[in-house]
């Protein structure tokens, strides 16, 4: 069937949300692996009678289904080429919790961390925990039988899972629980089970013998919970069976008694496979985790955050993360017998280095690291893509050491290199390779590599899946680790439960080869010839759109977290407003999939509700940077064409700006007639219920404020090499006295003083000033006729805003190379002077590099002041929210300090505001930028105690407070000038 009619014939059986539109099937043709099958439609299912009315269609048209959650498969489990059903959108309830039974009922689109928010307060979690933790949902964990790093304490997904409600391919209703068959049916049995029961029969040896030999053995079906001695358990042996038995419709999982304390003990080693050997030494400790971490994982955290970002560990180029417990029947173990413990599995580490760590946030930090694994070694220490495939095998613990070691000379024997990391304890290894896919044979060198390293495995006792479950990765390599017989049982039990073979064909029995349909196969055409340079992607736009490998934490909901991205997806829930859905629409239209390429329309409706707020240039761990891809795709459709009216009226605001301050009271007092307003919005593209920010009365650039600070220009021609007019009085352009300035001469700093800050809120600019002032700064400012070209860069037009950038550039380059400190103090102008500048100059630019390592924001030039001491802030409560291109790209944690030192108690607000600069002001945009104001700003204010000072460095940010709120906020320079009593 045609897309369209698959679609048609989906809503005629009573399926209500249906799309097979090329951007909607774009979305979701890959999910976290290498492998690209766009399907035919997708369905968002809100039922089970709905989940049955497309399960029928497809049996009778002969269309394959595949089961979705979140799409966090990385062995390409989750695509398939007929109707995708994807659960996470209507079927994400927790239908019940018996805390006295410690079980719950949920349906299969909840995600794994909202039932364990909903279980924490009894004291109960589900055990397994998937790095995805954030997003996965239960239903891929069943399906993959998910593990993660606490299993080792816990058990597998199997393990946990009690009841499954689900309907077979022959499209029986079947509900099941270990040795008892419960079914919704008629008659007096089921005959899917009376023929699996069968197959057990005719297969007890091969079962006994080769299934089950080691808790990680994922690959193949689970064959062993069937055995009679096991209880003819079919609810855990349909656990990982990927979606080819059957489709989940409600299942009931075991809860365990979460620790009444945990202590994380870091053991350092020489390299990984000195920490592989220490396992076996480790286990008897009863350890809740032993996780292992490479020291190239650090050095990439260190190289794209900065060094704060990593937190102290111990000496070695491996590591060992051993969570220790109190455990559910010990809870009156102290703190002291847990440190005591800690000694004990200390002194039989055999490591070179130790460290325990007692403050959660040092350990959540070391853990953000492991969770973080899959995406921070998708790029090689030289930069290039590394990549799934060969990605979870796993060995008995055991044999752990030998079989990294021989790991290690076989990715050398090919040429290739992958950085190790993973469930130690379990003996389960992962690892991404630097597949060379940019060449003619890539695809070969991946198959003969998956070839050799599944051999590999095998002679070690291994299995080709660890947790993830073998999709199109391994299905192909099973016969180099099972029998003829093995393999030949696991297609009988498909058979029973699938002999239409609807269900997620190309998985496990007669799979799809490894190296077909591979996303990055053949190469890329290489996007030459764009605005932004890529230097850590060659040059290359395609290279860097395909930096998305599908990990989803832009998919993520943590609560009290302090990431941003992706605002757009937690306001809309919809794929197509995550980071990973707009990647996955960019590479179709690089490859050369969508007709159009990146001027194709599904390009531009999959980036409308893109904030550009560059929360994914932090959060995300493969470094994608959706706002640059942005601006570059507005560049490259609109250069030379007309554009949308925003991109001029909100795109030129600085151009604007100037001329309303030649007047800015009139223009104000026109502004607030209704008509003349309602027109403006018009015409400009702006939402008619978006307020419009009045411009300061007193402009900073133009109007002087207090005699004592008077001034000249004099010192303007620093700046900008031309003389200026001199000012009769006051802060405005030109150079102010520092106080306090030591004999050895004034100190110098330049104050950039951008449009928002001098147009807007020139208070903020004037609070700076006496902040540095009283700091024995003497301040300097450019000329309001420089911009950083912000507003240009974010409507696409980067011709312009490069213009604008090299006369900043060239104006500021002079004190940059004398060394004066450049504080700005708007955070997204500050951004673009840090990093746009040199994107788009060149990282060859020398005055643009020089210009970006001057920049401060205003936190940190004073945190690096060793003489200077904050105001006393103590008994003042912050609640602080961090501009989204500071959290990217400065980083807040400066703020964080320097407000902790000054006594202050500060509590961070993640997430955007949902304004971010013209995206909550165009047209069309008003409902989600209130939607992403709701998901975490808007309730923390009101949660905020009376008397509670509101900090929002942004303009955006303290407008949409003001706006939605009603809440008055304060610049930083404002809250340090004038100091609450």
């Amino acid at each position: 069937m045609r897309p369209s009619e698959l679609a048609d014939a989906l809503r005629r059986a009573g399926v209500r949300d249906v799309d097979a539109s090329p951007r909607r099937r774009a979305e979701y043709s890959s999910d976290a692996s290498l492998y690209r099958v766009p399907p035919a439609a997708v369905a968002f299912p809100r039922d089970g009678e709905e989940v049955a009315a497309a399960l029928a269609l497809c049996r009778s048209e002969g269309v394959a289904l595949t089961a979705r959650g979140a799409g966090t498969s990385i062995a390409g489990n989750a695509v398939g080429p007929g109707l995708v059903l994807d659960f996470s959108r209507h079927m994400g309830q927790i239908i019940s919790l018996d805390p006295e039974a410690r079980t719950a009922s949920v349906q299969p689109g909840v995600v794994l961390d909202a039932l364990q928010r909903q279980a924490a307060p009894y004291g109960l979690r589900f055990g397994p925990d998937p790095s995805t933790h954030s997003r996965c949902t239960i239903g891929g964990m069943i399906g993959n039988n998910a593990c993660g790093s606490r299993a080792l304490a816990y058990g597998r997904t199997a393990d946990n899972v009690l009841t499954l409600d689900m309907l077979t391919g022959t499209g029986e209703r079947l509900v099941t629980r270990g040795g008892r068959d419960l079914f919704a049916g008629t008659g007096g049995g089921s005959p899917t089970l009376v023929a699996l029961r069968q197959v057990v029969q005719d297969n007890l040896a091969v079962i006994r013998t080769e299934m089950g030999r080691f808790r990680r053995q994922i690959s193949g079906y689970s064959l062993e919970h069937l055995l009679p001695e096991h209880g003819f358990d079919v609810a855990r042996a349909t656990v990982g069976t990927e979606g080819t038995w059957g489709v989940l419709l409600e299942a009931g999982v075991r809860l365990v008694e979460t620790p009444a304390r945990t202590l994380l003990v870091v053991l350092g080693y020489p390299d990984m496979a000195a920490a592989a050997d220490a396992v076996p030494a480790l286990l008897p400790h009863r350890p809740i985790t032993l996780e292992g971490i490479d020291a190239r994982m650090v050095d990439v955290v260190r190289a794209r955050h900065g060094t704060a970002r990593v937190p102290p560990l111990p000496a070695g180029g491996g590591w060992l993360l051993a969570e220790l417990g109190s455990g559910p029947a010990a809870r009156s173990v102290s703190a002291a017998e847990l440190v005591a413990a800690a000694g004990a599995l200390v002194a039989d580490s055999g490591a070179v280095a130790s460290l325990l760590v007692t403050d959660p946030a040092h350990a959540a930090a070391v853990w953000r690291i492991r969770e973080d694994g899959a995406g921070l070694v998708a790029r090689t220490v030289a930069g290039a893509p590394a990549h799934a495939g060969w990605e979870d095998a796993a060995v008995p613990p055991e044999r752990l050491g030998a079989y990294l070691r021989d790991f290690e000379a076989l990715l050398a024997a090919h040429g290739l290199t992958g950085v190790p990391y993973g469930h130690f304890g379990d003996g389960c290894l992962h690892v991404r390779v630097d597949f060379p896919f940019g060449r003619d044979d890539g695809a070969k060198v991946f198959r003969r590599f998956l070839l050799d390293a599944a051999r590999l495995v095998a002679s070690h006792g291994g299995s080709m899946s660890g947790e993830h479950g073998d999709g199109r990765a391994r299905g192909e390599l099973l016969p180099l680790m099972y029998s003829p017989a093995a393999l030949a049982a696991f297609a009988a039990a498909k058979a029973v439960f699938d002999p239409g073979g609807v269900l997620n064909p190309g998985v496990i029995v007669r799979p799809a080869a490894v190296d077909a349909d591979l996303r990055l196969q053949p190469p890329p055409p290489v996007t030459r010839g764009t605005a932004f340079r890529y230097p850590h992607d060659g040059g290359d736009l395609t290279a860097a759109v395909h930096r998305c490998t599908g990990v989803a934490r832009c998919r993520s909901d943590v609560p009290g977290s302090d990431t941003v991205m992706c605002p757009s997806y937690l306001a809309t829930r919809d794929e197509k407003d995550s980071t990973r859905g707009r990647a996955r629409v960019l590479q179709e239209a690089v490859n050369g999939s969508l007709p159009g390429g990146l001027r194709a329309p599904e390009v531009r409706e999959a980036l409308d509700l893109c904030l550009s707020c560059k929360g994914c240039r932090s959060d995300c761990p493969t470094g994608v940077d959706m706002a640059t891809y942005k601006a570059e795709v507005l560049h490259q459709t609109y250069r030379r064409r007309p554009r949308p009216v925003a991109h001029y009226s909100l795109g030129w605001l600085p151009r604007w700006a100037r001329l309303a301050a030649l007047a800015p009271r009139a223009v104000n007092a026109a502004l607030r007639i209704g008509l003349v307003a309602a027109l403006v919005k018009r015409l400009g593209g702006i939402d008619p219920r978006r307020p419009l920010p009045p411009f300061a009365p007193h402009p900073f650039h133009t109007t002087p404020t207090t005699p004592d600070t008077i001034t000249t220009l004099g010192a303007a021609k620093d700046v900008t090499g031309v003389p200026g007019a001199a000012m009769s009085a006051g802060v405005g352009p030109g150079s102010v006295p520092g106080a306090g300035v030591g004999a050895g001469g004034s100190r110098d700093v330049v104050l950039w003083v951008d449009t928002f800050t001098g147009y807007f809120s020139p208070d903020v600019a004037r609070a700076a000033v006496r902040v540095l002032t009283r700091a024995g700064f003497s301040v300097t400012f450019p000329p309001a006729a420089l911009c950083c070209g912000l507003t240009w860069i974010s409507t696409g037009q980067l011709d312009a805003a490069r213009r604008r950038l090299r006369r900043t550039v060239d104006a500021l380059a002079a004190h940059a190379e004398a060394g004066t400190p450049i504080v700005a103090l708007e955070p997204s102008c500050a951004a673009v002077l840090r990093s746009d500048a040199v994107e788009l100059l060149g990282d060859d630019d020398r005055a643009a590099k020089r210009v970006a390592g001057s920049v401060r924001t205003l936190a940190e030039f004073l945190t690096g002041l060793p003489d200077w001491t904050p105001p006393g802030l103590a008994g003042v409560e912050v609640l602080a929210q961090p501009h989204c291109h500071h959290h990217a790209v400065m980083g807040w944690e400066t703020d964080r300090e320097l407000l902790a030192r000054a006594g202050a108690t500060v509590t961070s607000v993640g997430g955007c505001c949902g304004l971010a600069g013209n995206f909550g002001v165009e047209r069309g945009h008003y409902e989600v930028s209130v939607a992403v104001a709701e998901t975490r700003l808007l309730p923390a204010v009101r949660r905020a105690r009376e008397g509670t000072i509101v900090l929002a460095d942004g303009f955006s940010c303290r407008t949409q407070l003001a706006q939605l709120a009603g809440t008055p906020s304060l610049h930083l320079a404002e809250l340090l000038d004038r100091p609450p009593g």
